[in-house]
């Protein structure tokens, strides 16, 4: 997959898993990680981004004597995956336009 169109489909991933409930690095790359693939070492810049913008919240709560970190959407992180469900699709239509007609079943 080309890593710029990837790069755009992280944030809505990781955005729609976290719209389902909070969660936690480990848990989200294996979610995520369930569609497309993603590393740690690119999830977190991506939390990072997603809480500087204001659409993540990030609290800690002890499990089994550590404390970890957990993520969730503000009212801002549910606006800005609905802006990107919508912009996705306009990307399916497009999608659809360049397969028709082909033969082709993926």
């Amino acid at each position: 997959m080309d890593a710029q169109l990837k790069r755009g489909m992280l944030e809505g991933c990781v955005l729609a898993v976290l719209a389902r409930g909070d969660s936690y690095g480990y848990q989200l790359v294996k979610e995520v990680g369930a569609c497309v693939e993603i590393s740690e070492s690119t999830l977190y810049p991506i939390l990072r981004r997603l809480e500087s913008q204001g659409n993540l919240r990030v609290y800690t709560r002890e499990h089994s004597g550590r404390l970890r970190k957990y993520y969730a959407l503000t009212d801002s992180g549910h606006a800005r995956l609905a802006e990107l469900r919508a912009e996705w699709r306009q990307v399916l239509n497009v999608y659809a336009f360049i397969m028709a007609g082909t033969e082709e079943t993926t």
